[in-house]
């Protein structure tokens, strides 16, 4: 099966917790709007060198990039345009509950390879413990991201690192 590359916004691609006076190398800011009817603005730091690097990895594998974060539909728009990402499928997140993404990305994962950035996985235990349990000889590679960093060349090589052992699973 195809496997999945899951992508979180906040944190991972946009480091939120650096320090204002502190944007993080190689990242250009993007403010945005809330709505059209709001005057206050989110400041989004966001790689330009990401995506590319994300579709590097992505093809040789013949991996899915998929959108996890509660931006939903709204990466699309306002976030994969500016790192240079085509529009990608979206999991979809119902309010807020208590298992936090985990329910609504093993139903979209549905058996497929998983490598999913995140820099919330600890929020929930014990929800990451059943997800993982359920997940029991699927190949999943839950990728921890600072926020006050966001995805690192040591993100990229770990996800690279995995994507290889897929390949080695199947020719093996």
């Amino acid at each position: 099966m195809r496997p999945l590359i899951l992508l979180d916004v906040d944190g991972p691609l946009s480091p939120w917790a650096a320090p204002r006076h502190a944007k993080p190398a190689g990242y250009v800011e993007h403010p945005l709007r809330l709505s059209r009817w709001s005057r206050k603005r989110l400041r989004l730091w966001l790689n330009p060198a990401h995506g590319p690097t994300l579709l590097a990895l992505a093809r040789p594998a013949n991996a899915e990039l998929t959108w996890a974060s509660s931006w939903e539909h709204r990466a699309n728009v306002q976030v994969g345009p500016a790192i240079g990402l085509p529009p990608l499928a979206v999991i979809e997140f119902p309010a807020p509950a208590a298992s936090w993404k985990f329910g609504p990305v093993a139903r979209f994962a549905a058996g497929r390879p998983l490598a999913w950035f995140d820099d919330d996985f600890d929020l929930f235990p014990a929800a990451r413990t059943a997800f993982l349990d359920r997940r029991r000889g699927l190949p999943t590679e839950l990728i921890p991201v600072d926020a006050h960093t966001g995805l690192t060349q040591e993100h990229f090589d770990r996800l690279g690192a995995w994507l290889r052992g897929l390949d080695a699973r199947e020719s093996g």
